[in-house]
């Protein structure tokens, strides 16, 4: 489906698998707990080294960890991570681009959810991205695959209800001058279990779009699977 600008397929999978090689596989996944919000620097609780290693281009990816905490003062957080690599790479990924164009092999991705009594919020930060563009980002049911329908609908609060932002959780964005960005999203409403299960990242701003880019992420009642 990558329609090929700026990057063509084989060189994005030699990009995506060197960036993925240079991080033993490029995801992490960490879950925490507190009693405070979570934003989408690092996630609440954490030292700041470990804010640091956490952050996408930081240095501190590990191949894939799975750090699960008890909720605690009615509050937790989960916080994944991953780089970009086209579906077929040598090296797998949890975070797959379907444009290189729009989302090159080897750019980085990092999504966190707080799950606390009073609602969810969820924050996401991308890095290496187009500079200066606007990409919607949503979060869907099901997890990433080889053909990007694979990720399901959007994932909705009311189901078959309306889709916009109040319904449904809207990442929309725009890259700075280095292709970096970031968004938030805030509802007073959970996510059911396994009911939402990846962010999808679409060409367009608002309700629909091609879809550019998927990451697998284990949201959750509790910020966890």
């Amino acid at each position: 489906m990558s329609r090929g600008r700026g990057v063509s397929r084989g060189a994005g999978v030699l990009a995506g698998t060197a960036a993925l090689l240079a991080l033993a596989c490029g995801v992490g996944v960490a879950h925490g707990t507190g009693g405070g919000a979570a934003d989408a620097s690092g996630g609440h609780g954490a030292s700041p080294a470990e804010v640091s290693a956490r952050e996408p281009g930081g240095g501190g990816e590990p191949s894939r960890t799975d750090d699960v905490g008890v909720p605690v003062g009615g509050g937790s957080w989960m916080r994944a991570a991953g780089v970009f690599s086209p579906p077929g790479s040598f090296l797998p990924s949890d975070a797959l681009t379907y444009d290189t164009g729009l989302v090159p092999a080897g750019a980085r991705i990092e999504v966190t959810q707080f799950a606390g009594p009073s609602g969810t919020r969820v924050g996401a930060r991308l890095r290496g991205l187009v500079p200066g563009r606007p990409y919607g980002m949503h979060v869907h049911t099901s997890p990433c695959g080889v053909d990007p329908a694979a990720a399901g609908p959007h994932y909705q609060h009311r189901p078959a209800a309306t889709a916009d932002p109040v319904n449904e959780v809207w990442l929309d964005f725009r890259t700075d001058e280095e292709g970096d960005g970031r968004a938030e999203a805030l509802h007073a409403w959970g996510f059911r279990a396994d009911g939402a299960r990846s962010v999808i990242i679409h060409d367009r701003q608002g309700g629909a779009g091609e879809r550019a880019a998927c990451f697998t992420v284990p949201f959750g009642p509790h910020g966890r699977e």
